[in-house]
């Protein structure tokens, strides 16, 4: 990630600094300027554009829709909360689509997945309560608490999707990897992105200049190449 390869650079300035002053000085000139750029909106804009912009977002379909998929993402269970409120962002993100979708073909069942990680509940059951106190009955919804990431999720599900129709809820910039690994257990996804971090262009001049939110935007296009790097060599 950029902020770990900064962070491993200032070592290295700091390293050598008492021996090395030129070469320390050049470290920390390097680090600046990878920070520099992985902060910069116009830089982080370009680049996770192209990884979001592959697919469409979801509309009503001529025909029937059997399934809506959610894929887990993750939450902090506090009972003192309401469910939706647990919800991390991209959680409430892909289950507000799929709630969305919902309202356009309320013949769907949906499919909450994921595991707890390190929390008491699976994420599967946690988006399941939470679409539930958003008013979809809980006959319509199967949740599978087990699966660790995208590919096991892709190969638990796929047996009840081989042969039916069903939309693939995720992020805008996990949509191209998640597409993939569930077209390669021979199902026919219909993606239906949502969360997207880029929106559009901004002419505000101020809103160009280097920000955090422009880093973690940068690292998560940065993530999701090296994941589909990753995809494309276990093919």
């Amino acid at each position: 990630m950029p902020i770990n390869i900064v962070l491993v650079l200032l070592f290295i300035a700091i390293l050598l600094f008492k021996y090395h002053q030129k070469l320390s000085r050049g470290f920390l000139i390097l680090g600046f300027m990878v920070l520099f750029i992985a902060s910069t909106p116009y830089i982080s804009d370009n680049f996770i554009k192209p990884i979001e912009s592959q697919y469409k977002t979801f509309s009503k379909q001529d025909t029937t829709l059997d399934y809506i998929v959610i894929l887990g993402c993750g939450h902090t269970t506090n009972n003192e909360l309401p469910a939706l409120t647990q919800l991390q962002t991209c959680s409430l993100q892909r289950l507000i689509e799929a709630f969305r979708i919902f309202q356009l073909h309320p013949e769907a069942t949906i499919i909450t997945s994921g595991y707890g990680g390190g929390d008491v509940e699976s994420n599967a059951v946690k988006v399941k309560d939470a679409a539930i106190s958003l008013g979809i009955p809980e006959a319509k919804i199967i949740t599978q608490p087990s699966p660790k990431d995208t590919e096991e999720e892709a190969i638990l599900i796929a047996p009840l999707l081989i042969n039916k129709k069903f939309a693939l809820v995720t992020n805008a910039n996990h949509m191209p990897r998640a597409a993939q690994y569930f077209i390669n257990q021979n199902t026919a996804p219909i993606p239906a992105p949502t969360g997207y971090f880029y929106k559009g262009s901004n002419d505000n001049f101020l809103e160009e200049l280097p920000r955090s939110t422009a880093l973690n935007q940068t690292s998560v296009a940065w993530y999701e190449k090296l994941g589909q790097f990753v995809q494309w060599l276990k093919r």
